[in-house]
């Protein structure tokens, strides 16, 4: 190749009916890039990762993998990734090594190639204790290695992984992000997934995307400072002041409120003996002193006052509360402000679940809802299920 661009993506559209999937969607990913894919669910993500593996086509644009047209030669495609869906169709009758021996025959490899491939991915997958197992007994962290070990087992250029740490414990996702950033040192890797803290762990960069659309695409600190907005912690002791009584939160909310480059305040959750707030307020002002002397006038106590770059979660509530709101049947600044902090991923969860009901056209198996092209006998996330649940009901 003459380029350095592995996937790229040039105005991509689907329809499912009257559902617009995607709404002319460009990117590219370079090689050695790992990139995270990040959206709420209705987004777009599945569909446009089917449609680089070659299961979908689009109703319009184009996409190349590797610089091969995914709609003139998808064999050609499918020799130089290596996919991983949302939930990996294994055989559960099979052992692991087995089943790796069955993908790399599909894939024309020989024996003597297959045994030393083996060896590369048991030690990247972590796959040496359960080799000798079925499928159908590993746990589901111990099945997603699996499907990762298939993916990689031709050892191609570019992975794509659809959701590959959905429904993990904390220390599966753990081990499988430290196997993708091991693993993308490299090759290409384009990963989907609506988890914020991943694409933080794994990625350099990401591509926001929201209702088909791309709302964001860059470095992720670039992306951070794209939105224009500085978030400042503030705590002030709600038992003691410096003069007269301890305040009280409403109080601390309105003269927040009140400082003239304040975007945004909200309160945070904290112990019983403060009160806890998050200022936002535009990147080319420094609220700090301004906090500072607040709190001296009104003789509040000051226990901490901090200023971050905006987080990659807040950002991603920003661009795409929009759609959320419309789906709700809101105004976009009808939008209420969400008091609460949580940890991105919760967030994150209730952003989907909202987007999900309202939004057939993505994640798991909306697809095949809306579609016969989505060719749903070769990515049926829940029949997969449903032959992995009979499978072990006839071993018990």
């Amino acid at each position: 190749m003459t380029t350095d661009v592995m996937i790229e993506a040039k105005s991509l559209g689907k329809r499912f009916g009257y559902l617009k999937a995607l709404d002319k969607v460009s990117f590219q990913v370079r090689r050695g890039e790992v990139v995270g894919f990040l959206g709420p669910n209705g987004a777009g993500k599945s569909t446009t990762m089917r449609i680089l593996t070659c299961f979908i086509a689009p109703t319009s644009g184009s996409a190349t993998v590797h610089g091969i047209d995914v709609f003139e030669d998808p064999l050609a495609v499918r020799e130089k990734i290596g996919y991983l869906p949302q939930r990996a169709p294994l055989y559960t009758d099979m052992t692991v090594w087995d089943y790796l021996e069955f993908t790399s025959r599909i894939r024309g490899i020989d024996a003597a190639s297959f045994t030393n491939r083996l060896k590369q991915v048991v030690e990247v997958c972590g796959l040496a204790q359960v080799l000798g197992k079925d499928i159908g007994t590993l746990s589901h962290g111990y099945r997603q290695r699996v499907g990762l070990g298939q993916a990689l087992i031709h050892d191609p250029p570019i992975l794509i992984l659809d959701e590959p740490t959905a429904d993990l414990d904390p220390n599966e996702k753990a081990e499988l992000l430290k196997y993708i950033k091991r693993i993308g040192k490299d090759r290409t890797i384009l990963l989907s997934t609506h988890n914020l803290h991943e694409v933080e762990e794994a990625c350099a960069r990401a591509i926001i995307v929201s209702k088909g659309r791309v709302v964001a695409d860059g470095v992720l600190d670039d992306i951070r400072a794209g939105q224009g907005q500085v978030r400042y912690t503030i705590t002030i002791d709600e038992q003691q002041a410096l003069r007269g009584s301890a305040p009280k939160a409403a109080q601390v909310l309105a003269a927040l409120k009140a400082l003239k480059e304040a975007r945004g305040v909200r309160e945070l959750p904290t112990d019983e003996r403060a009160h806890r707030f998050e200022v936002l307020s535009s990147d080319r002002v420094d609220l700090r002193a301004e906090l500072f002397k607040l709190a001296f006038e009104q003789g509040w106590l000051l226990l901490e006052l901090r200023r971050d770059a905006q987080s990659l979660d807040m950002v991603f509530r920003n661009l795409t509360k929009g759609d959320e709101a419309k789906d709700r049947g809101r105004k976009p600044e009808e939008e209420p402000v969400d008091d609460r902090e949580s940890d991105p991923g919760d967030d994150e969860s209730g952003d989907d679940a909202a987007a999900g009901d309202d939004e057939p056209d993505d994640d798991d198996d909306d697809d095949d809802d809306e579609s016969d092209d989505d060719e749903s006998d070769d990515d049926d996330d829940e029949d997969s299920e449903s032959d992995d649940d009979d499978d072990e009901k006839e071993r018990g």
